[in-house]
């Protein structure tokens, strides 16, 4: 069987246990049988062959490459995967990146039934040795180019984290020259350098914390966040719903008039812009500042016209 043939058959298993935990031997054979002609359009030579002793050394596999690990649980009389809250988002986002690349890799000669937005590369070639970096503490070298600048300049920097928002993905990282800790996006980075100097990890900076209150990449220093109330048109709230605008997210009002919630943000450019995109279908009720806000750059946006 091809590479692609063998893991094609271990996110069959991890889709399998996924929607039905406890899963026995024989209903995960029984899936991957019924799956037959899916596996053969990733390789036209497959032989199912699919025994316990397979399913054993699938598991071993799956742990290695994905970090998953399934278990077998004598109580239940099955198998499933044990993972943490963090470790299931990533699951998550894995199972949808396969899924996508099924599709796209089955759909090469579906052109008229499939159409994708066209984007230039995101940086996303660095990621591996970015979070090298980031896991044994190496400090980076690389340039970087502002958009509002006409040339790149050059950074030595300490990496912390990496951050995604909205199809971009940014590395925090504490640049050296300003000493700051400072968003990177990977698209605009370039001449990337992996250095063997260490650096050490300042013990009370957390990503999640400095981010907990932030909609987008932008995160302010010292402010407080605001209590933020917004009124959606009824239309508007069935996407604000089944897409949240943050975690901090929750419904006040649901009714046939509005949909009403309640956010905890910082009052940031990137949340600005966001919310200016729903034009009449969206108010501000609270704060007031935000709500003045928001009203000007409207009567800006009219006056153009």
């Amino acid at each position: 069987m091809s590479k692609r043939g063998y893991i094609s058959r271990f996110m069959l298993i991890i889709k399998k246990l996924k929607v039905k935990p406890y899963s026995t031997y024989e209903e995960l054979q029984a899936y991957i049988e019924n799956q037959f002609d899916y596996l053969q359009m990733q390789d036209d030579t497959l032989n199912i062959g699919f025994s316990k002793r397979t399913l054993q050394r699938d598991i071993k596999e799956i742990r290695n490459l994905f970090g998953i690990d399934i278990e077998y649980s004598k109580s239940e009389k099955g198998y499933f995967i044990s993972q943490n809250e963090a470790d299931n988002m990533n699951f998550q986002r894995m199972m949808e990146a396969f899924d996508m690349f099924n599709s796209l890799n089955l759909a090469k000669d579906l052109t008229p039934y499939i159409h994708l937005e066209q984007r230039r590369p995101q940086g996303t070639e660095n990621l591996y040795g970015l979070l090298h970096a980031i896991k044994n503490r190496f400090v980076l070298k690389f340039e970087y180019q502002k958009f509002w600048e006409d040339t790149a300049s050059k950074r030595v920097a300490e990496p912390y984290a990496l951050k995604e928002f909205k199809n971009r993905w940014y590395v925090m990282a504490k640049d050296r020259k300003e000493g700051n800790i400072k968003s990177f996006a990977l698209d605009r980075l370039t001449k990337l350098e992996i250095t063997n100097e260490k650096f050490d990890y300042p013990e009370k900076y957390s990503v999640e914390r400095s981010y907990r209150h932030c909609f987008g990449i932008i995160s302010p220093n010292d402010e407080a966040p605001k209590d933020i109330i917004l009124s959606f048109k009824p239309f508007q709230g069935k996407y604000i719903k089944t897409l949240p605008l943050h975690d901090t997210q929750q419904v006040l009002v649901d009714n046939e008039d509005e949909l009403r919630i309640r956010l905890k943000l910082h009052l940031t450019h990137d949340l600005i812009m966001e919310l200016l995109s729903f034009g009449d279908h969206m108010k501000v009720i609270e704060p007031t500042s935000l709500a003045d806000e928001i009203k000007n750059a409207h009567k800006k946006g009219y006056r153009q016209y």
